[in-house]
């Protein structure tokens, strides 16, 4: 059984997990700044936004006044999506106070607090748990899955996406210190086995995924890295001319059409799959 965590107040914001809220161990300190900075011209970001905001609240609209809790909120970015949803109680929780900082910044009347997900519970459940492109930073990813589990109510989702096909490994994976890349069968798999029923998996970044694949396969990593600065790899690779980010972001909308009309995409760079936990 995870133990229930207890937070210290530090500069105003509550930390379930004050000995990581500073370390940046599993995520350059930098990424938050460079995510700030590109977020709102990145067409990756745009159309991750726009399907995940269909998925909450698809979801969401099977309770009453649903709770809901960010894992890895970042900069706080998704939650402005659907922080103004009527009955919906939001939570963001970010390991490091860089990116809480920014969140509160954004959302000044959302509540905030620093929380590893491995590390224990909080003291309250939720409806709704999602955590984008996180668990994929954690070592003991089993771990944080079952206290995901534990901090639900029966019949609430867990709504996750990860980085897909191990071959796709490149130096950008490296740079933001990903442990994984995730297999649709070893995310479902890993679910399955905390006590989740899944009810939803697709692939996504499916229509570009050509494009996606050539270039990861060619900025693999090699065994000896020169020392570069980190800032300008992370930018490099995340950042595209305005051109291209239009003509990107409007190939983004197919995969977005399949997936709202019930297609599971069967690859692509990211993959979505919401687990639901069973009535005991």
């Amino acid at each position: 059984m995870s133990r229930t965590l207890q937070y210290t107040l530090i500069d105003g914001i509550k930390c379930y997990s004050p000995d990581e809220a500073s370390r940046y161990a599993d995520y350059p300190d930098e990424g938050f700044d460079i995510t700030d900075k590109v977020e709102e011209d990145s067409f990756w970001i745009r159309s991750r936004n726009r399907l995940l905001k269909k998925t909450v609240l698809q979801r969401a609209s099977g309770f009453s006044r649903p709770r809901m809790l960010e894992i890895g909120c970042g900069n706080g970015e998704f939650l402005q999506h659907i922080a103004s949803t009527p009955g919906l109680q939001i939570i963001g929780s970010e390991i490091y106070v860089k990116g809480l900082r920014f969140a509160k910044k954004k959302l000044p009347n959302v509540e905030f607090i620093q929380f590893d997900a491995k590390h224990g519970v909080l003291p309250e459940k939720f409806d709704l748990i999602a955590a984008f492109d996180v668990i994929e930073h954690i070592d003991d990813d089993m771990g944080a899955i079952s206290n995901v589990h534990e901090m639900l109510n029966e019949g609430g989702y867990f709504i996750v996406t990860v980085p897909q096909h191990k071959f796709l490994w490149s130096r950008l994976d490296q740079i933001v210190k990903h442990k994984r890349r995730y297999t649709r069968r070893e995310l479902v798999q890993k679910l399955q086995a905390r006590g989740f029923t899944v009810v939803q998996r697709t692939s996504f970044l499916f229509i570009l995924f050509p494009l996606m694949a050539v270039n990861r396969l060619m900025d693999r990593p090699s065994e000896k890295e020169p020392e570069t600065d980190a800032d300008a790899d992370i930018e490099s690779r995340v950042s595209f001319p305005g051109f291209l980010n239009w003509v990107f972001d409007k190939a983004m909308r197919i995969d977005e059409a399949l997936i709202a009309a019930g297609f599971s995409l069967p690859f692509g760079g990211t993959l979505l799959v919401v687990g639901r936990k069973s009535a005991t």
